[in-house]
């Protein structure tokens, strides 16, 4: 066999395609799945994490700064197994994939919260006192005149933290959840062939390569020159 020929056998076999094909089609949904939940959870917990902060109570906001900052500074694995095999020993016994969620969502708050954070004072205080001075409430000011125009400023960085984070759903696989890399490997160890991580490298780009391409249409459009 020539090693061109020994290269398509691995990787690209048709017989152990159509025989995986739907066990790793299977880890598509729980990808789709895990990372809807991810991303309302990441995002609006950060969201709320920053709305708190404008509150200016010490009390919150130093837990909140020690809560961001351990969170993006740890590797999204390491919270991972800490989770799920530390969490046990205190009596907590969740699914993998509910912890795969838990910390992967709490790394994207960590993240989010800056981001929003960001965008809040970066809107003039002008905008809170004219807002002020027409009768609106402190919450009122936030969230309809300030907010809006904060999460503008944050889409773009936002849509690529997002994908970085979401990508990390592959790492579900080391603590045993059926997610598409997870579903590859063990179609990989029962074919004794490389071609179901293909197939698994093809369905990632199939869910992200359409994500890649709308944030940069969000870029393009909110984009600090285009306000």
């Amino acid at each position: 066999m020539e090693s061109w020929e020994r290269f398509v056998f691995t990787f690209f076999n048709a017989e152990v395609a159509a025989r995986y094909w739907p066990q790793v089609l299977e880890g598509l949904w729980v990808t789709i799945f895990a990372g809807v939940a991810v991303v309302i959870t990441g995002i609006t917990l950060g969201m709320l994490l920053a709305a708190a902060r404008t509150l200016g109570w010490k009390a919150l906001n130093v837990p909140i700064l020690i809560f961001v900052d351990v969170f993006r500074a740890l590797p999204p694995l390491a919270i991972i197994l800490v989770l799920f095999f530390g969490l046990p020993n205190v009596g907590i016994v969740l699914p993998s994939l509910v912890v795969l969620w838990i910390a992967l969502g709490a790394v994207l708050a960590a993240f989010s919260e800056e981001v929003f954070w960001a965008g809040i004072t970066s809107v003039p205080p002008g905008q809170w006192m004219a807002a002020r001075s027409t009768g609106m409430t402190f919450g009122q000011t936030l969230f309809m005149v300030v907010m809006p125009q904060a999460v503008r400023l944050a889409i773009p960085p936002l849509t690529n933290r997002t994908i970085s984070i979401t990508k990390n759903l592959a790492l579900g696989s080391a603590i045993g959840v059926s997610e598409i890399l997870g579903q590859a490997n063990s179609a990989l160890s029962m074919s004794s062939n490389a071609t179901p991580l293909t197939m698994g490298a093809f369905l990632y780009v199939v869910v992200f390569a359409p994500l890649i391409m709308a944030s940069r249409l969000l870029e393009r459009r909110y984009s600090w020159g285009n306000h």
